[in-house]
């Protein structure tokens, strides 16, 4: 008689657990509002080494950067989001992120400022290079993702990875959430189903990756797009920037990108 009684508690425990398991998955939350923090994180060495070419001079620079400054440089960025649009902006006082040698360089970093708004299919963008701002105002960039099934967690979210070819010759690895069902990522990366919370270029030597996402409202003001600079699209910055970076060499391809991204 205990033995059938068992089994029976057994089977509506078992029956019970099954029914709990889509349940659960029914109401599982999905994040549409909030802020998240991201690390970009920049190899210097590997970047300055790739300039060296034969000049005595830099290849002393570099030895000296070495040996007084750590092989990565970081820079802290947020990120705002709705259902609709994002903010994406640098964080904090970046005066001793650019100090000292090669620290204004603009293919380490440039603080860009970007809101996207993809009711509309447009994205507004505040750059600068040396002593010039320009405020971009164009489409989404469309980037053809092709999707693997690799996975990683970033930030205690599951993420997914897919690679792209950007510009022409920027390899692009990126990790994107379906948990958070809005289309954006750092910088001008986008277009994945969910938002990005990883962007590796390999070759550039650059990463951007969530240390923290905050689930949360976000108020109107936090996603105002930025509005100071010169105005053009992006066909314009780079006509403006070739004709003007003319007579840099290799290094003009660098700030290009770096503007482009």
């Amino acid at each position: 008689m205990k033995i059938k009684i068992f089994q029976r508690l057994s089977a509506l425990l078992l029956v019970s657990v099954l029914a709990a398991q889509p349940l659960k998955a029914q109401y599982a939350r999905f994040v549409e509002s909030g802020a998240i923090e991201f690390e970009k994180r920049v190899n210097m060495y590997a970047k300055i080494k790739s300039r060296l070419g034969n000049s005595s001079f830099m290849e002393q620079a570099y030895e000296q950067y070495k040996k007084t400054n750590p092989q990565f440089k970081s820079f802290k960025y947020n990120l705002v989001f709705d259902r609709d649009r994002t903010r994406f902006w640098p964080h904090g006082d970046r005066e001793n992120s650019s100090a000292g040698f090669f620290g204004n360089d603009p293919s380490i970093d440039i603080g860009s400022i970007i809101f996207t708004d993809f009711a509309a299919g447009q994205q507004v963008s505040q750059k600068s290079v040396y002593e010039e701002t320009y405020l971009i105002t164009d489409s989404i960039r469309h980037i053809q993702w092709r999707f693997t099934n690799e996975t990683r967690e970033i930030a205690g979210y599951l993420c997914r990875r897919a690679n792209a070819l950007i510009l022409d010759s920027v390899y692009v690895v990126a990790f994107y959430t379906d948990q958070i069902p809005l289309s954006g990522g750092p910088e001008s990366f986008a277009g994945l189903p969910g938002m990005i919370l990883g962007v590796a270029l390999p070759y550039e030597n650059i990463t951007y990756f969530a240390t923290k996402v905050e689930d949360r409202p976000v108020s109107a003001k936090e996603l105002d797009p930025p509005k100071r600079g010169k105005p053009l699209n992006y066909h314009q910055l780079r006509t403006q920037l070739e004709a003007s970076l003319k007579n840099w060499g290799e290094f003009a391809q660098s700030i290009l990108k770096a503007m482009l991204l």
